[in-house]
């Protein structure tokens, strides 16, 4: 029985060994214990960052490779703050702007076409203290393209009353988002707007008159627009021009006299002759397209009464019909007193040298008087509407306020009352039609 019991000593070292036992159950127990605890520590840093991922969003998403370029990068911090978002290419950084309270990062204009972006963004969230993400993307190379061009000429010199005429390759559906990309830079304070003549042509003018001696340039942001659908452009384009002197000239077919208003004061008040009765000048506010010494002036039909073909000296052309300020020897003595001619206005030989001299294509021309209406876009017709007429060409319905530091889309509501004071600041409403 007691070797069945054991001895109290035997009891002791059984006692001893199953405390060391259980001692080395615990030891191992508690480093179990710590390896689950970094497995949860590391799960829940995961969880975090997936939490801290979700909360900082870029569009594009990364590894894109055909991306829109038309929808440009959006950065959003879903529940705090943006704090930094840089976006590189291999040409240079991209610009872009907040809003919603600093929650979202938009970038300004159009990506190029066939580009790879890099975006990093930081933000500071609420629960995760301040999280950085980043992406690559590449945009779609566009199988269909259009090109944008120009008419005024780098460097060159215009009229005030110049409206700056851009000429597509394709037909433009997207108007709105064209006109979002153009941007206008002006050395003096300029307030107009765009206007669509056709799906192809959109102009810009002023609401009054150019100020004089004002530095241009137009930089249209339009790689990666889509103009139409899947039609995108693949170039930006950009150009400088100059605003010159106020050379307004005005001509009366009823009076028979033109006034040359120059830098806003009258310097010349001349006798012309503009259109006979079947001829007749026609009305309206043109400005001056081309000049030429001398033009050929061919009328009629050969082998008829009445037909012509003359060089006509110190001409200066202002309808695409054939309207010029001109020289007309033959008329001088008619000149003041009567319409003889067969459209144009008529000068001395010294006072057309004197304008010819000093014209530039964009120097406005109001016809008056006249029994003949103008016919748009018989010349560079943009001056026939008003101000308020002009707005609605605009897809956007906005006017342009332009400036030192570019120029940025305004509600006309919120701009002052028109005050246009014809003729030496812009035209007269209605200046087309017939008298």
């Amino acid at each position: 029985m007691q070797g069945s019991e054991g001895t109290p000593g035997t009891r002791m070292r059984r006692s001893v060994g199953i405390a060391v036992v259980a001692a080395l159950a615990l030891l191992v127990a508690a480093c179990s214990a710590g390896g689950q605890s970094a497995a949860h520590r590391q799960s829940t840093a995961k969880a975090e960052a997936a939490a801290a991922a979700a909360d900082l969003k870029i569009t594009p998403v990364n590894g894109t490779g055909d991306a829109d370029p038309s929808a440009g990068i959006t950065v959003t911090a879903v529940h705090g703050t943006l704090k930094n978002v840089a976006v590189h290419t291999a040409s240079g950084s991209v610009t872009g702007s907040l809003s919603q309270g600093g929650k979202v990062w938009h970038s300004q204009w159009a990506l190029g076409t066939g580009t790879s972006y890099q975006v990093t963004a930081t933000a500071s969230e609420g629960h995760s203290g301040t999280v950085t993400r980043a992406s690559s993307f590449r945009t779609l190379t566009p199988s269909s393209q259009f090109q944008a061009e120009i008419f005024e000429g780098d460097g060159q010199t215009y009229g005030v009353g110049m409206p700056i005429m851009l000429t597509f390759s394709q037909p433009i559906t997207n108007r709105a988002e064209v006109e979002r990309s153009l941007q206008l830079t002006t050395s003096k304070p300029v307030v107009g707007a765009w206007y669509w003549d056709d799906n192809e042509h959109l102009d810009f003018r002023p609401e009054n008159y150019w100020p004089t001696d004002t530095q241009v340039t137009l930089t249209g942001h339009l790689d990666g627009v889509e103009g139409a659908s899947g039609v995108y452009a693949t170039a930006n384009l950009t150009q400088s021009f100059t605003i010159g002197a106020s050379l307004i000239a005005v001509a009366s077919t009823a009076s028979h006299r033109t006034q040359i208003y120059y830098n806003g004061k009258l310097r010349y008040d001349w006798p012309i002759s503009t259109g006979k009765a079947s001829t007749a000048t026609p009305n309206g506010t043109y400005v001056t397209i081309e000049k030429e010494n001398p033009v050929r002036m061919i009328g009629g039909t050969p082998g008829t009464a009445g037909y012509y073909s003359e060089l006509v000296p110190w001409s200066v052309r202002f309808t695409f019909s054939g309207d010029y300020y001109h020289d007309a020897p033959w008329s001088v003595g008619s000149q003041g007193y009567a319409n003889v001619s067969h459209g144009c206005v008529n000068l001395s030989p010294a006072d057309a040298q004197t304008y010819y001299n000093m014209a530039v294509p964009g120097d406005p021309i109001t016809i008056t008087s006249s029994t003949k209406a103008g016919t748009w876009d018989d010349g560079w017709t943009e001056w026939f509407l008003s101000w308020p007429e002009y707005l609605k060409g605009s897809a956007l319905g906005e006017a342009v306020k332009a400036g030192p530091d570019g120029s940025t889309f305004v509600n006309p509501a919120s701009l002052p009352a028109p005050t246009t004071t014809s003729p030496l600041q812009g035209s007269s409403p209605g200046n087309y039609a017939a008298a």
